[in-house]
């Protein structure tokens, strides 16, 4: 299954009480053995993850539904990776 890079990078709206709820998103997609590796930026400017999914529409599906993305705290982008 092909692997997907998502990274979220902060914006100046972004709240850090949503944090529970995209480690809890993180989480079920671990769940679902869709998760390889997430973490944060030593700076504090955002985090990524891989993510795995059988095309990129679906992965952008997937990861537009990060709490991070729809409250607006993030931006998230989705890129195809040949890892």
């Amino acid at each position: 299954m092909p692997r997907y890079l998502v990274l979220t990078l902060r914006t100046p709206n972004f709240d850090l009480n949503v944090v529970p709820d995209h480690y809890a998103f993180l989480d079920r997609l671990k769940s679902e053995e869709r998760l390889e590796m997430a973490g944060p930026f030593t700076d504090k400017t955002g985090g990524a993850y891989l993510l795995k999914a059988a095309h990129l529409e679906e992965a952008k599906q997937i990861a537009f539904a990060d709490p991070l993305h729809s409250s607006g705290s993030s931006v998230v982008t989705v890129k195809e990776w040949n890892a």
